[in-house]
């Protein structure tokens, strides 16, 4: 079965671009006779004419449109998969994927994703956001390569390393308009429990869940993600904690109230966590930066600034 040579259709589209035979084989080093040999040789395997002859110059038929337009992808994928090759041979993976917890938004990253593509820009990079155990789960899983700010201690069992980051204090927080924000006093769980808890769920697969300041009863509205909470925590929806710095404004501004409770919320750490074994230059790029940026403030300080 006849197959189009990638050299034909580099042939093609230099000749599209030149206008002519002669100046496609200066362009590409090639005699003139060799340019014509390819030309009729793809014409008359395909049974189509793909050039009109208009004296010295030459012209597309429609069917040399097309064949060029979708032959163009093909040389285009083909060029960076040389490039990736290139890439893997002097140790660079051909895709990197980066682990997110749901509080914090790629954009955060903005400036070190910029970074990266200066040096490494044929490596394919990808944001993936994961809630609580679900960030770890995605690790172990290869769905990622790298967590960045993974909340909490990751699971028994290994396989890979853990460096912390710091940590975020957690505040309880209604709306002044919530029942519990005209309780002077410390909350206790009878106090809590005929209220709406707001929950972030965990997006973990096969690990248990993670569930934090919950009780055993309690009416929950489950979320996608630290935004929604926030938001329906604003709206007087239901109540929870939520970090600390990242409501601060709402604090000052009255449109949040802080509880204090029986059971406050530990501090949650916060840590860089990659696979054993894997030493790829994506990798050592991304946690040299990491270390370097003081990422978890530099990422809540974008929270802070944009709100959750």
């Amino acid at each position: 079965m006849f197959r189009i040579s990638l050299d034909a259709l580099l042939i093609l589209d230099a000749i599209d671009r030149r206008g002519s035979f002669s100046a496609a084989g200066l362009e590409l080093h090639r005699v003139p006779s060799t340019i014509s040999y390819t030309v009729s040789k793809l014409e008359q395997d395909l049974g189509v004419q793909v050039f009109e002859r208009q004296g010295p110059k030459v012209v597309l038929t429609r069917a040399g449109e097309e064949l060029l337009k979708e032959g163009r992808y093909l040389l285009k994928a083909a060029e960076d998969l040389e490039h990736r090759v290139r890439r893997v041979a002097s140790g660079w993976e051909t895709e990197f994927t980066i682990g997110l917890d749901s509080l914090f938004s790629a954009a955060s990253l903005e400036p070190d994703i910029v970074a990266f593509y200066q040096v490494a820009d044929r490596t394919r990079l990808r944001i993936a956001r994961e809630s609580l155990a679900g960030t770890w789960e995605a690790l172990l899983d290869r769905r990622v390569d790298l967590l960045i700010a993974a909340p909490g201690e990751g699971p028994a069992g290994g396989g890979y390393v853990a460096e912390q980051i710091g940590t975020v204090k957690f505040v309880f927080v209604v709306a002044p308009h919530h029942p519990l924000a005209k309780m002077d006093k410390v909350l206790s769980k009878a106090d809590l429990h005929p209220y709406r808890a707001i929950s972030v769920a965990d997006s973990a697969r096969k690990m248990a869940p993670r569930t934090v300041g919950l009780l055993f009863g309690q009416d929950t509205l489950t979320v996608p993600d630290m935004r929604s909470k926030y938001a329906l925590q604003l709206a007087g929806v239901g109540f929870g904690f939520l970090p600390e710095p990242c409501v601060q404004k709402s604090i000052a501004s009255g449109a949040l109230v802080v509880k204090e409770v029986e059971q406050p919320r530990a501090e949650e750490t916060f840590s860089l966590a990659w696979r054993v074994g894997e030493d790829g230059a994506a990798l050592t790029w991304w946690l040299k930066r990491m270390r370097e940026t003081g990422v978890l403030n530099r990422m809540l300080s974008q929270i802070a600034d944009g709100g959750l």
